[in-house]
């Protein structure tokens, strides 16, 4: 996903700092909420994450708690340490990546009860340094990181509706 910026001499694409992925599911909000702030069991759910374990002390989804996820795609693998930001059972949950000066991202999934059950957005917000950004494939091989990740998070959010459904 892409948006366009006039710099005065032509239009240039930028890579998009928002994507987001909606789905409704036939889940209980309840259900759903546990199900996407188990950041232990995520690899469940997303074809990148492969799970991962709360550090420091903290042992669930409560803000100011650090989690160590573990991270994959084919051969290239990497860890990176999240700290939840918002938890708002059962509606919202987020947390952010951030490493120093470099900057990071935050992930959010907001759950809203509708009359099947609920709508949730799943949600990533790109603050990476232009240096960051422009380094991450190196450890990723993800040179498109918002098209990579609306085609992740549209699995994840498949994923996570079957289970959720299924309980």
């Amino acid at each position: 996903m892409v948006a366009e910026e006039d710099t005065g001499s032509g239009r240039e694409e930028i890579p998009s700092r928002e994507v987001s992925v909606v789905r409704d599911v036939a889940a209980d909000p309840d259900v759903v909420w546990d199900l996407v702030s188990d950041l232990v069991g995520m690899g469940r759910w997303s074809p990148e994450n492969r799970g991962g374990r709360w550090i420091d002390g903290a042992t669930g989804p409560t803000v100011g708690a650090v989690f160590r996820g573990r991270n994959g795609i084919r051969w290239r693998r990497w860890q990176t340490n999240v700290t939840v930001i918002e938890s708002d059972p059962p509606r919202r949950f987020a947390f952010r990546l951030k490493i120093g000066s470099l900057g990071g991202c935050d992930w959010s999934y907001d759950i809203v009860p509708t009359s099947n059950g609920c709508r949730v957005t799943e949600s990533w917000v790109d603050d990476r340094s232009p240096f960051l950004a422009g380094i991450g494939w190196l450890f990723t091989g993800v040179g498109d990181r918002a098209a990579h990740n609306r085609d992740t998070m549209e699995r994840t959010l498949e994923n996570l509706a079957a289970a959720a459904e299924a309980i």
